[in-house]
């Protein structure tokens, strides 16, 4: 029987360690975690993912700031309010919601923040601290963080012997993921568009996790039978079946066939998705425990 992971629950399990990590911060230092969100212009999509997160951050006992900006913003501006958030030692963390309107460069802008406030785990510094080995100062970007969540929860700590592919080489998700799954001992492969024969190089995963955006890419076929299939997509395709210019959301798998063939698989929504605000999150409260020279939790 395939064992279908709720997202949701999962990530309402990493929400209460959060409350119960920032609430012993609090206790023990006096110290509130905080948290500040920069969104630029008037992207709806943005608007309520920042919505979502200022109302998770509240739930989890942080102060939560947010700054709504104006589309007509300059970077000189943007940079300022991120230099200023850099030296407020009430903000833990710092989290610039992507996309920036057009006229914006948003790759000095997320440099500028100061690594150990780079809760979406971004910075060069973080990369490179993912990249060498370095799990206990750095801070990890959100979706690969959630990712792992899964993968330790279904295989334990260690992955010795087990095979790992990531469709994407993404910075955002492809190379962290990669990186988690080596330092947990796994064999990595990082595949993508130039990928040789990618259906045979899939079928040799006992963890084959698919972030391409390409809706419905990842067919039955391309599955060890008993894989764990974790599914980063998020495609939104016409859904006919629903009435009349009705859209659905699917992943990067087909989760219908893939899910006979699968042990462990995540759906879309409701898989991956919950995650990135649980771990962003975790990252928010980890920056502040550290910058109050607490031991910091592990998710």
């Amino acid at each position: 029987m395939t064992t279908v992971i709720d997202g949701k629950q999962v990530a309402a399990s990493v929400i209460d360690a959060v409350k119960a990590a920032s609430a012993k911060l609090e206790k023990d230092t006096g110290v509130k975690t905080g948290l500040a969100v920069i969104i630029v212009g008037n992207d709806p999509a943005s608007h309520a993912y920042v919505n979502s997160k200022s109302k998770m951050a509240k739930e989890c006992g942080f102060k939560s700031v947010q700054h709504t900006l104006p589309e007509e913003t300059t970077q000189e501006e943007l940079a300022a309010l991120v230099a200023t958030l850099n030296k407020d030692p009430s903000i833990h963390g710092i989290l610039v919601q992507l996309p920036l309107p057009k006229h914006l460069n948003s790759d000095p802008i997320i440099q500028s923040i100061l690594p150990e406030k780079d809760v979406d785990g971004l910075h060069v510094v973080n990369a490179g601290k993912l990249a060498t080995g370095d799990a206990d100062t750095g801070l990890v970007s959100c979706t690969p963080a959630g990712a792992m969540v899964f993968v330790r929860r279904t295989h334990g700590e260690d992955l010795s012997g087990l095979n790992a592919v990531v469709i994407g080489r993404s910075n955002l998700f492809g190379k962290p993921m990669g990186q988690l799954f080596l330092a947990a001992n796994a064999t990595v492969t990082i595949a993508h568009s130039r990928t040789k024969d990618l259906p045979a190089v899939c079928r040799n995963a006992d963890i084959l996790v698919a972030a391409v955006g390409r809706a419905e890419m990842v067919k039955a076929d391309w599955v060890k039978p008993g894989a764990t299939v974790i599914d980063v997509g998020i495609n939104r395709v016409a859904a006919p079946e629903k009435g009349e210019g009705k859209s659905k959301l699917v992943g990067d798998v087909a989760f219908d066939e893939c899910a006979k063939v699968a042990s462990v698989i995540t759906p879309v929504p409701g898989g991956v998705g919950p995650m990135t605000i649980a771990m962003l999150m975790a990252n928010t409260v980890i920056a502040a425990c550290r910058s109050a020279g607490q031991p910091a939790p592990k998710f």
